[in-house]
C-alpha cells in the first residue's frame, strides 16, 4: 500500500525548472518542511525559455523573473535550500552526461538525503530537460558506494489521466507527438499523498507565486477546477523496464530515431 509521504526523512527533489518541483511535489515538501524534516530543491536551468515568443523582455530579465518567482514560491512551502545547476533550458539533452551526473551525485553526498524524487524515466512530457534530470539522478544514485538514498519518480495514476486529461488537446503539454504520459494503478504506487485543504492551500499559493508560467492557466480553468488538478502527487519505485524507457524517451530528446 503505498504511502502518504510521512515516511520520506529528508528529501531532496531534483527538477529541470522552476514549478517543476511545486506541479510534482508541493504537498509532499511542505509536510517534511511541517515535520521538521531537511527538504532541498535542485533545479537544472533557470526556465528562461517558458515564456511567449511575442515576449518583449531580454533573457536576462526573463531569467531573473523565474528565479524570483522560484523563491516565493519555495518560501510559501517552507523550503529553505535550493540550489541550481548551470544549465540552458532546452538544451539539457546535449550537456555532457558524466559532468551533469557527477555534480547531481556530489549535491547527493553532501545533503544525504533519505529519498530523492524526480521525473520518472519518460520525464512526465517528454521533456528533453525533464528526461536529462531522470537519466542524471538515477545515475548518480546508481554509482553510489555507500548507502543509497530512497529514489522515487513522479508519475500519475490512470484514474487521474482519464479524469484530467481527457478535454486536452496532447500537443499543448506533451513534447513528443502521439506521447500520453505514464499511467500507472493504485498498487503500483509507493508514495500517493491527497493533499489536505490546508496543504492544497499552500500548494496552490506556492504555484501562484509562478505568476509567469502559472496564472494564464488559473485563469483560464477556474480555481476550482485547478485546485482539483492539484491535490494528489504520485511517486512509485524504479522498475527494470524503466531502463528501456529511459534509453528510448533520451533518444527522443536527442533527435534519434
Amino acid at each position: 500500500m503505498a504511502s502518504n509521504g510521512d515516511d520520506l526523512g529528508t528529501v531532496l527533489g531534483v527538477w529541470a525548472h522552476p514549478d517543476d518541483e511545486t506541479w510534482l511535489s508541493a504537498g509532499l515538501m511542505a509536510r517534511a518542511v511541517d515535520q521538521g524534516r531537511r527538504v532541498v530543491c535542485l533545479t537544472a536551468t533557470r526556465g528562461e525559455a517558458g515564456f511567449p515568443a511575442d515576449d518583449t523582455r531580454t533573457l536576462d530579465e526573463r531569467t531573473a523573473i523565474r528565479e524570483a518567482e522560484l523563491t516565493a514560491s519555495l518560501t510559501a512551502l517552507g523550503v529553505t535550500e535550493h540550489r541550481w545547476l548551470q544549465y540552458s533550458d532546452g538544451g539539457c539533452a546535449t550537456a555532457d552526461d558524466d559532468e551533469a551526473t557527477a555534480v547531481v551525485a556530489a549535491i547527493i553526498d553532501e545533503v544525504h538525503p533519505d529519498t530523492v524524487l524526480t521525473f520518472g524515466p519518460d520525464g512526465g512530457t517528454g521533456h528533453g530537460d525533464h528526461v536529462s534530470v531522470c537519466r542524471w539522478t538515477t545515475r548518480a544514485v546508481d554509482r553510489m558506494t555507500g548507502p543509497r538514498p530512497r529514489l522515487l519518480y513522479s508519475t500519475k495514476l490512470r484514474e487521474w489521466v482519464d479524469t484530467f486529461m481527457s478535454g486536452w488537446d496532447p500537443s499543448s503539454v506533451m513534447m513528443i507527438e502521439g506521447f500520453r504520459p505514464e499511467m500507472v494503478e493504485p498498487d503500483d504506487l509507493d508514495v500517493w499523498l491527497i493533499c489536505s485543504e490546508l496543504d492544497l492551500d499552500r500548494k496552490v499559493a506556492a504555484l501562484r507565486a509562478q505568476v509567469s508560467q502559472i496564472e494564464p492557466l488559473v485563469q483560464a480553468v477556474g480555481v476550482d477546477a485547478f485546485r482539483d488538478w492539484n491535490r494528489d502527487e504520485f511517486f512509485r519505485a524504479p522498475l527494470p523496464a524503466d531502463v528501456d524507457t529511459l534509453a528510448l524517451a533520451t533518444a527522443y530528446s536527442r533527435g534519434v530515431r
